[in-house]
């Protein structure tokens, strides 16, 4: 009886018509808790409280307003000299026009600061190093993840969790949201945040776009999702382990191409990042830099 009292809870929680996407924050003590016994049903991968199903329901489906569906694939230009490529500025001061919450680098920001950030589509065997680094220097860091990324590596997602990372939302397919329409992406983010609230307790407002393709039309919608678009204004051809270079290569294109304000993307299933990782991070520290995680960012 308790079992079926538990899973009532669940239903009639995912059922209750709300208008907009319930944004709990990760570390609230919201929970399904059965009306009798008030036990509190928690994630046995990372010990936090079930958070109830979020629904949305998408404003003008069929995009009647006409907001702009040209297919914008993101590029960044290679920062030189501690300095953002003029691609980078011109696609924050195009974001901040927008007025939808989407971001490259922080401008904000009045010191050296960096926000560490990496894509995970599967996993290649070094995430686990890439962790053991950034919990050894202290680093906070967000990884955003597909759906199958989590499934797949439900020990990874939990760690990434308990030590204090974020786990963003990298859509649930990994379709190209420039060729999707507004309800296939929010059933893509909706998917992904469910589970990763009914499996681990979890949920962030961070939100990566998939081939990093958009169009205004799909910032719009992530915008009306309460989540904030994460794009990036550095970073490096490391998706290729076919290609990789080694540890000094992975090292000096990164460090190069810092800058103040920096998002950093790397992808975790590069042997390369994993190795030199530690040596970037003293690196920056050196030369001024401070790593911070992107709930620091005013966007």
């Amino acid at each position: 009886m308790l079992i079926l009292s538990v899973a009532l809870v669940l239903i009639l929680s995912g059922c209750s018509g709300r208008g907009a996407l319930e944004e709990t924050d990760a570390d609230a003590s919201a929970a399904v808790e059965d009306s009798r016994t008030q036990i509190s049903v928690t994630s046995p991968l990372t010990g936090r409280k079930i958070l109830s199903p979020a629904s949305f329901t998408v404003n003008d489906p069929q995009n009647t307003r006409g907001i702009s569906n040209e297919k914008k694939e993101h590029s960044f230009g290679v920062a030189k000299n501690g300095i953002p490529h003029e691609i980078s500025k011109s696609t924050q001061s195009y974001f901040e026009s927008t007025g939808y919450k989407a971001v490259c680098y922080d401008t904000k920001a009045a010191e050296k600061v960096i926000y560490l950030t990496f894509d995970c589509g599967w996993e290649n065997g070094y995430t686990d190093d890439v962790l053991d680094t950034l919990k050894e220097k202290k680093v906070p860091a967000a990884f955003f993840c597909t759906l199958e990324h989590i499934k797949n590596s439900p020990e990874l997602i939990a760690r990434m969790i308990k030590e204090g990372h974020i786990v963003g939302n990298h859509s649930a397919k990994h379709p190209n949201f420039a060729e999707i329409d507004r309800q296939r992406m929010a059933d893509e983010i909706l998917e992904c945040d469910n589970y990763l609230r009914e499996n681990f307790g979890y949920t962030s407002s961070f939100f990566r776009f998939p081939e990093g393709c958009y169009t205004e039309n799909a910032l719009e919608l992530v915008h009306s999702m309460g989540y904030t678009s994460v794009f990036w204004s550095s970073a490096y051809a490391d998706w290729d382990v076919s290609k990789t270079k080694g540890k000094d290569y992975a090292f000096e294109t990164v460090t190069s191409r810092l800058h103040p304000g920096a998002i950093l993307l790397l992808h975790s299933v590069s042997p390369d990042n994993a190795a030199a990782l530690g040596n970037i991070i003293d690196w920056a520290r050196q030369n001024g830099y401070e790593f911070k995680a992107l709930t620091e960012l005013k966007v």
